[in-house]
Protein backbone atom coordinates (compact mmCIF):
# COMPACT_ATOMS: atom_id res chain seq x y z
CA UNK A 1 0.00 0.00 0.00
CA UNK A 2 1.56 3.81 -0.67
CA UNK A 3 2.15 5.90 2.10
CA UNK A 4 0.29 8.42 0.99
CA UNK A 5 -2.51 6.60 2.51
CA UNK A 6 -2.10 8.64 5.71
CA UNK A 7 -4.54 6.74 7.40
CA UNK A 8 -5.50 4.01 4.59
CA UNK A 9 -7.77 6.62 2.97
CA UNK A 10 -9.20 5.51 -0.57
CA UNK A 11 -10.80 6.76 -3.68
CA UNK A 12 -12.40 4.45 -6.49
CA UNK A 13 -14.21 5.43 -9.37
CA UNK A 14 -16.59 3.18 -10.85
CA UNK A 15 -17.43 3.24 -14.40
CA UNK A 16 -20.51 1.31 -16.61
CA UNK A 17 -19.43 -0.80 -18.80
CA UNK A 18 -21.73 1.40 -21.15
CA UNK A 19 -19.23 4.14 -21.50
CA UNK A 20 -16.84 1.73 -22.67
CA UNK A 21 -17.07 3.24 -26.29
CA UNK A 22 -17.42 6.22 -25.44
CA UNK A 23 -13.97 6.32 -23.24
CA UNK A 24 -12.26 4.61 -26.50
CA UNK A 25 -14.19 7.48 -29.23
CA UNK A 26 -12.23 10.03 -26.87
CA UNK A 27 -8.89 8.38 -26.83
CA UNK A 28 -8.54 8.28 -30.64
CA UNK A 29 -10.38 11.94 -31.38
CA UNK A 30 -8.45 13.40 -28.61
CA UNK A 31 -11.87 15.07 -27.31
CA UNK A 32 -11.50 17.83 -25.60
CA UNK A 33 -12.71 16.66 -21.34
CA UNK A 34 -15.53 15.81 -21.08
CA UNK A 35 -18.11 14.06 -18.14
CA UNK A 36 -18.84 10.69 -17.72
CA UNK A 37 -22.13 10.43 -17.36
CA UNK A 38 -22.49 7.11 -15.82
CA UNK A 39 -18.95 7.46 -13.36
CA UNK A 40 -19.25 6.82 -9.69
CA UNK A 41 -16.22 8.73 -7.28
CA UNK A 42 -16.59 6.36 -3.95
CA UNK A 43 -14.76 7.79 -1.12
CA UNK A 44 -13.91 6.04 2.02
CA UNK A 45 -12.96 7.35 5.54
CA UNK A 46 -13.20 5.24 8.95
CA UNK A 47 -15.00 7.70 11.15
CA UNK A 48 -17.75 10.43 11.40
CA UNK A 49 -15.10 12.89 12.49
CA UNK A 50 -12.85 12.93 9.80
CA UNK A 51 -12.21 16.38 8.51
CA UNK A 52 -11.64 14.58 5.08
CA UNK A 53 -15.43 14.59 5.00
CA UNK A 54 -15.85 18.25 4.08
CA UNK A 55 -13.14 18.14 1.28
CA UNK A 56 -16.13 15.36 -0.33
CA UNK A 57 -18.68 17.72 0.35
CA UNK A 58 -17.43 20.75 -1.41
CA UNK A 59 -16.36 18.05 -4.26
CA UNK A 60 -20.27 16.80 -4.44
CA UNK A 61 -21.38 21.43 -4.10
CA UNK A 62 -18.33 22.14 -7.06
CA UNK A 63 -19.50 19.26 -9.73
CA UNK A 64 -23.54 18.57 -8.83
CA UNK A 65 -23.78 16.50 -12.49
CA UNK A 66 -20.80 14.10 -10.68
CA UNK A 67 -22.04 10.53 -8.82
CA UNK A 68 -19.97 11.28 -5.45
CA UNK A 69 -20.35 8.73 -2.35
CA UNK A 70 -18.69 8.78 1.33
CA UNK A 71 -18.38 5.87 3.09
CA UNK A 72 -17.73 5.63 6.53
CA UNK A 73 -17.34 2.38 8.09
CA UNK A 74 -14.99 2.01 11.35
CA UNK A 75 -15.01 -2.28 10.31
CA UNK A 76 -10.88 -3.46 9.97
CA UNK A 77 -10.51 -6.71 8.23
CA UNK A 78 -6.95 -7.80 8.49
CA UNK A 79 -3.25 -5.98 9.05
CA UNK A 80 -3.79 -4.31 5.75
CA UNK A 81 -6.13 -0.74 6.61
CA UNK A 82 -6.15 0.18 3.10
CA UNK A 83 -7.49 -2.58 1.23
CA UNK A 84 -10.03 -2.93 4.48
CA UNK A 85 -10.82 0.74 3.69
CA UNK A 86 -11.64 -0.78 0.07
CA UNK A 87 -13.71 -3.73 1.78
CA UNK A 88 -16.01 -1.12 2.91
CA UNK A 89 -16.43 0.93 0.31
CA UNK A 90 -16.16 -2.30 -2.39
CA UNK A 91 -19.86 -2.47 -1.45
CA UNK A 92 -21.27 0.94 -2.76
CA UNK A 93 -19.26 0.52 -6.64
CA UNK A 94 -21.81 0.29 -8.95
CA UNK A 95 -20.26 -0.18 -12.07
CA UNK A 96 -18.89 -2.89 -13.85
CA UNK A 97 -15.07 -0.98 -14.47
CA UNK A 98 -13.04 0.65 -10.98
CA UNK A 99 -10.15 2.55 -10.65
CA UNK A 100 -8.21 3.09 -7.86
CA UNK A 101 -6.31 5.93 -7.02
CA UNK A 102 -3.89 7.11 -4.50
CA UNK A 103 -5.34 10.08 -2.21
CA UNK A 104 -2.38 12.54 -3.42
CA UNK A 105 -1.75 12.22 -7.50
CA UNK A 106 -2.45 14.63 -9.65
CA UNK A 107 -4.01 13.95 -12.92
CA UNK A 108 -4.82 15.31 -16.66
CA UNK A 109 -8.13 15.60 -17.55
CA UNK A 110 -8.67 12.61 -20.33
CA UNK A 111 -7.06 10.82 -17.51
CA UNK A 112 -10.22 8.02 -17.19
CA UNK A 113 -9.99 7.87 -20.76
CA UNK A 114 -6.58 7.11 -20.80
CA UNK A 115 -6.06 4.77 -18.12
CA UNK A 116 -9.56 2.56 -19.07
CA UNK A 117 -9.64 2.31 -22.33
CA UNK A 118 -7.54 -0.97 -22.40
CA UNK A 119 -10.08 -2.68 -20.66
CA UNK A 120 -12.25 -2.88 -24.17
CA UNK A 121 -9.75 -5.73 -24.82
CA UNK A 122 -10.93 -8.60 -23.05
CA UNK A 123 -7.27 -10.29 -22.02
CA UNK A 124 -6.66 -7.34 -20.06
CA UNK A 125 -7.44 -7.46 -16.54
CA UNK A 126 -5.06 -4.88 -14.81
CA UNK A 127 -4.30 -1.19 -16.38
CA UNK A 128 -1.29 0.75 -14.29
CA UNK A 129 0.32 3.95 -14.45
CA UNK A 130 3.65 5.25 -13.90
CA UNK A 131 3.93 8.52 -11.89
CA UNK A 132 6.74 11.21 -11.07
CA UNK A 133 7.67 12.58 -7.99
CA UNK A 134 6.61 16.26 -7.34
CA UNK A 135 8.76 17.60 -4.20
CA UNK A 136 7.13 19.51 -0.96
CA UNK A 137 8.95 19.49 1.57
CA UNK A 138 12.48 20.97 0.62
CA UNK A 139 15.59 19.49 0.11
CA UNK A 140 14.90 15.99 1.43
CA UNK A 141 11.75 15.24 -0.88
CA UNK A 142 14.08 16.52 -3.72
CA UNK A 143 15.85 13.66 -3.04
CA UNK A 144 12.98 11.62 -2.35
CA UNK A 145 11.72 12.47 -5.44
CA UNK A 146 15.05 11.70 -7.24
CA UNK A 147 14.23 8.00 -6.13
CA UNK A 148 11.19 7.82 -7.84
CA UNK A 149 12.31 9.72 -11.17
CA UNK A 150 15.91 8.56 -11.16
CA UNK A 151 15.60 5.25 -10.15
CA UNK A 152 12.48 3.58 -9.92
CA UNK A 153 10.42 4.56 -13.14
CA UNK A 154 14.03 3.88 -15.74
CA UNK A 155 13.82 0.45 -13.72
CA UNK A 156 10.47 -0.08 -14.50
CA UNK A 157 10.63 1.61 -17.98
CA UNK A 158 13.72 -0.95 -18.77
CA UNK A 159 11.86 -3.99 -17.29
CA UNK A 160 8.88 -3.61 -19.32
CA UNK A 161 11.01 -2.73 -22.55
CA UNK A 162 12.38 -6.05 -21.53
CA UNK A 163 9.02 -7.93 -21.71
CA UNK A 164 8.03 -7.97 -18.08
CA UNK A 165 4.65 -7.16 -16.77
CA UNK A 166 4.62 -8.48 -13.32
CA UNK A 167 3.53 -4.42 -11.49
CA UNK A 168 0.86 -3.04 -10.59
CA UNK A 169 1.19 0.73 -9.05
CA UNK A 170 -1.19 1.79 -6.65
CA UNK A 171 -0.69 5.90 -8.40
CA UNK A 172 -3.33 4.16 -10.62
CA UNK A 173 -4.99 0.64 -11.32
CA UNK A 174 -7.92 -0.08 -13.38
CA UNK A 175 -9.61 -3.48 -13.59
CA UNK A 176 -13.49 -4.65 -14.34
CA UNK A 177 -15.38 -6.19 -11.62
CA UNK A 178 -15.32 -9.74 -12.64
CA UNK A 179 -11.63 -9.55 -12.59
CA UNK A 180 -11.81 -8.33 -9.05
CA UNK A 181 -14.35 -11.05 -7.91
CA UNK A 182 -12.02 -13.74 -9.96
CA UNK A 183 -9.59 -13.49 -7.38
CA UNK A 184 -11.90 -13.24 -4.30
CA UNK A 185 -12.71 -9.40 -4.30
CA UNK A 186 -9.93 -6.77 -1.98
CA UNK A 187 -10.38 -9.50 0.30
CA UNK A 188 -7.53 -11.46 -0.94
CA UNK A 189 -5.13 -8.21 0.04
CA UNK A 190 -7.09 -7.93 3.37
CA UNK A 191 -3.30 -9.31 4.92
CA UNK A 192 -0.96 -8.57 2.36
CA UNK A 193 1.31 -5.57 2.81
CA UNK A 194 1.78 -4.81 -0.70
CA UNK A 195 -1.64 -5.24 -1.96
CA UNK A 196 -1.30 -3.07 -5.21
CA UNK A 197 1.54 -5.64 -6.71
CA UNK A 198 -0.63 -8.40 -5.43
CA UNK A 199 -3.96 -7.04 -6.98
CA UNK A 200 -1.96 -7.12 -10.25
CA UNK A 201 -0.10 -10.60 -9.65
CA UNK A 202 -3.36 -12.13 -8.58
CA UNK A 203 -5.39 -11.37 -11.48
CA UNK A 204 -2.26 -12.15 -13.83
CA UNK A 205 -3.01 -15.70 -12.18
CA UNK A 206 -6.53 -15.77 -13.84
CA UNK A 207 -4.16 -15.71 -17.16
CA UNK A 208 -5.36 -11.83 -17.77
CA UNK A 209 -2.42 -9.15 -18.92
CA UNK A 210 -1.37 -6.24 -17.43
CA UNK A 211 -1.52 -2.91 -19.48
CA UNK A 212 1.40 -0.01 -18.78
CA UNK A 213 -0.73 2.88 -19.90
CA UNK A 214 1.06 5.83 -21.67
CA UNK A 215 -0.79 7.90 -18.97
CA UNK A 216 1.57 9.12 -15.92
CA UNK A 217 0.04 10.80 -13.10
CA UNK A 218 2.15 13.20 -10.20
CA UNK A 219 2.49 12.25 -6.52
CA UNK A 220 3.76 14.26 -3.81
CA UNK A 221 6.89 13.44 -1.91
CA UNK A 222 6.92 14.73 1.16
CA UNK A 223 9.97 13.67 3.63
CA UNK A 224 11.14 16.33 5.61
CA UNK A 225 13.97 15.13 7.29
CA UNK A 226 16.87 12.44 6.66
CA UNK A 227 14.82 10.39 9.31
CA UNK A 228 12.04 10.44 7.46
CA UNK A 229 13.19 9.48 4.31
CA UNK A 230 15.09 6.67 5.53
CA UNK A 231 12.65 5.23 7.19
CA UNK A 232 10.19 5.20 4.26
CA UNK A 233 12.94 4.03 1.69
CA UNK A 234 14.01 1.36 3.58
CA UNK A 235 10.45 0.15 3.87
CA UNK A 236 10.26 0.19 0.20
CA UNK A 237 13.55 -1.65 -0.18
CA UNK A 238 12.58 -4.61 1.90
CA UNK A 239 9.12 -4.67 0.70
CA UNK A 240 10.99 -5.30 -3.49
CA UNK A 241 13.44 -7.69 -1.24
CA UNK A 242 10.05 -9.53 -0.26
CA UNK A 243 8.88 -9.96 -3.76
CA UNK A 244 11.79 -10.70 -5.62
CA UNK A 245 15.17 -11.92 -3.44
CA UNK A 246 17.08 -13.05 -6.15
CA UNK A 247 16.29 -10.00 -8.50
CA UNK A 248 16.81 -7.77 -5.53
CA UNK A 249 20.47 -9.17 -4.38
CA UNK A 250 21.43 -7.57 -7.74
CA UNK A 251 19.99 -4.29 -7.60
CA UNK A 252 23.04 -2.77 -6.52
CA UNK A 253 24.43 -2.66 -10.26
CA UNK A 254 21.64 -0.18 -10.91
CA UNK A 255 23.18 2.57 -8.04
CA UNK A 256 25.25 4.67 -10.76
CA UNK A 257 27.83 6.79 -8.73
CA UNK A 258 29.04 3.70 -6.17
CA UNK A 259 29.81 1.46 -9.19
CA UNK A 260 31.20 4.27 -11.01
CA UNK A 261 33.73 4.37 -8.11
CA UNK A 262 34.12 1.41 -7.66
CA UNK A 263 35.03 0.32 -10.87
CA UNK A 264 38.06 3.30 -11.01
CA UNK A 265 39.07 1.88 -7.59
CA UNK A 266 39.32 -1.44 -9.23
CA UNK A 267 40.88 -1.21 -12.56
CA UNK A 268 41.93 2.22 -13.06
CA UNK A 269 42.66 2.04 -16.30
CA UNK A 270 42.48 4.65 -18.99
CA UNK A 271 39.62 3.06 -20.50
CA UNK A 272 37.96 2.24 -17.35
CA UNK A 273 38.72 5.92 -16.37
CA UNK A 274 36.92 6.92 -19.88
CA UNK A 275 34.00 5.05 -19.13
CA UNK A 276 33.42 5.86 -15.75
CA UNK A 277 34.04 10.30 -16.71
CA UNK A 278 30.85 8.98 -20.02
CA UNK A 279 28.97 7.21 -17.24
CA UNK A 280 29.07 10.24 -14.74
CA UNK A 281 28.24 12.67 -17.40
CA UNK A 282 25.84 10.70 -18.75
CA UNK A 283 24.32 10.28 -15.38
CA UNK A 284 24.49 13.86 -14.44
CA UNK A 285 22.52 14.83 -18.18
CA UNK A 286 19.68 12.48 -17.17
CA UNK A 287 19.36 14.07 -13.99
CA UNK A 288 17.49 17.04 -15.58
CA UNK A 289 19.63 20.26 -14.29
CA UNK A 290 22.09 21.09 -12.38
CA UNK A 291 20.75 21.25 -9.20
CA UNK A 292 19.42 17.31 -9.61
CA UNK A 293 23.07 16.72 -11.16
CA UNK A 294 24.62 17.83 -7.95
CA UNK A 295 22.21 15.58 -5.63
CA UNK A 296 22.64 12.74 -7.87
CA UNK A 297 26.11 11.55 -6.13
CA UNK A 298 24.19 11.53 -2.81
CA UNK A 299 21.17 10.05 -3.92
CA UNK A 300 22.98 6.77 -5.55
CA UNK A 301 24.75 6.38 -2.34
CA UNK A 302 21.81 6.38 -0.22
CA UNK A 303 20.38 3.92 -2.15
CA UNK A 304 23.07 1.49 -2.06
CA UNK A 305 23.36 2.04 1.64
CA UNK A 306 19.46 1.64 1.83
CA UNK A 307 20.22 -1.74 -0.13
CA UNK A 308 22.91 -3.08 1.89
CA UNK A 309 20.73 -2.58 4.91
CA UNK A 310 17.30 -3.36 3.91
CA UNK A 311 19.22 -7.27 2.91
CA UNK A 312 18.44 -8.12 6.22
CA UNK A 313 15.34 -7.22 8.55
CA UNK A 314 12.11 -9.12 8.85
CA UNK A 315 9.79 -5.73 9.65
CA UNK A 316 9.17 -2.27 8.75
CA UNK A 317 7.91 0.65 9.96
CA UNK A 318 4.60 1.93 9.33
CA UNK A 319 4.39 5.38 11.25
CA UNK A 320 3.85 4.53 14.64
CA UNK A 321 3.17 0.90 13.85
CA UNK A 322 5.70 -2.18 13.07
CA UNK A 323 4.88 -4.65 10.18
CA UNK A 324 6.16 -8.17 8.89
CA UNK A 325 7.73 -8.04 5.82
CA UNK A 326 6.15 -11.16 5.17
CA UNK A 327 2.31 -11.57 4.85
CA UNK A 328 0.68 -13.41 8.09
CA UNK A 329 -1.55 -15.85 7.65
CA UNK A 330 -5.41 -14.69 7.39
CA UNK A 331 -6.30 -15.78 10.70
CA UNK A 332 -3.64 -13.71 12.43
CA UNK A 333 -5.77 -10.43 11.71
CA UNK A 334 -9.10 -10.68 12.76
CA UNK A 335 -11.86 -8.16 12.05
CA UNK A 336 -11.75 -5.88 14.38
CA UNK A 337 -13.12 -2.29 15.13
CA UNK A 338 -11.47 0.73 15.01
CA UNK A 339 -12.10 3.98 17.56
CA UNK A 340 -12.17 7.51 16.11
CA UNK A 341 -9.03 9.15 16.16
CA UNK A 342 -7.91 12.58 15.25
CA UNK A 343 -6.39 13.51 11.99
CA UNK A 344 -4.28 15.65 10.60
CA UNK A 345 -5.32 18.73 8.48
CA UNK A 346 -6.68 18.86 4.87
CA UNK A 347 -4.64 20.26 2.24
CA UNK A 348 -7.43 23.12 1.01
CA UNK A 349 -9.67 22.01 -1.88
CA UNK A 350 -9.28 25.15 -5.22
CA UNK A 351 -12.86 24.25 -6.56
CA UNK A 352 -14.37 24.03 -9.93
CA UNK A 353 -12.30 25.30 -13.04
CA UNK A 354 -8.88 23.26 -11.93
CA UNK A 355 -7.27 19.63 -12.35
CA UNK A 356 -9.20 17.79 -9.90
CA UNK A 357 -6.25 16.48 -7.58
CA UNK A 358 -8.12 13.40 -4.73
CA UNK A 359 -6.94 15.38 -1.62
CA UNK A 360 -5.92 13.03 1.47
CA UNK A 361 -8.71 11.11 3.29
CA UNK A 362 -7.64 10.13 6.81
CA UNK A 363 -8.19 6.73 7.97
CA UNK A 364 -4.81 4.15 8.57
CA UNK A 365 -3.24 2.32 6.51
CA UNK A 366 -0.02 0.64 5.64
CA UNK A 367 2.52 0.35 2.89
CA UNK A 368 2.58 -0.74 -0.60
CA UNK A 369 6.41 -1.33 -0.36
CA UNK A 370 7.59 1.98 -2.74
CA UNK A 371 7.58 5.13 -3.26
CA UNK A 372 4.87 7.98 -1.44
CA UNK A 373 3.49 10.26 -3.58
CA UNK A 374 0.36 18.21 -8.31
CA UNK A 375 -0.75 18.66 -11.80
CA UNK A 376 0.54 16.42 -14.79
CA UNK A 377 -0.09 13.81 -17.19
CA UNK A 378 2.49 11.64 -16.60
CA UNK A 379 13.89 -2.49 -12.43
CA UNK A 380 16.52 -3.79 -12.90
CA UNK A 381 14.46 -7.04 -13.41
CA UNK A 382 12.60 -6.30 -9.99
CA UNK A 383 8.96 -6.97 -9.20
CA UNK A 384 8.28 -3.04 -8.78
CA UNK A 385 6.97 -1.94 -5.79
CA UNK A 386 4.68 0.07 -6.18
CA UNK A 387 1.16 -1.36 -4.97
CA UNK A 388 -2.71 -0.17 -4.78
Amino acid sequence: MSDDFEHGECFLFTLHDEVLQMLGDAVRTNTPPFQIPRAANVFGVCAADDPAIGVVERLRADFPACEIDLVIDPRVHGSNLKASNLINLCARARHAWLVVADSDIAVAPDYLARVTAPLADAPVGVVTCLYRGHPVGGFWSRLGAGFIDHWFAPSVRIAHAGGSRSFSFGATIALRRDALAAIGGFEALSNRLADDFWLGELVRRQGLETVLSDEMVTTDVTESSLGDLWAHELRWMRTIRSLNPTGFAFTFITFTWPMLALAAWLSPQPLVLAAVVLGGLARSFLAGGPGAALMAPLRDILLLVEWAVALAGSQVRWRDRILPVRDPPAAEAPLQTRAPAARAGMEPYQGAGVTLRPLPLMTEGTDNGVPERQSSRSTNGLNPPRLL
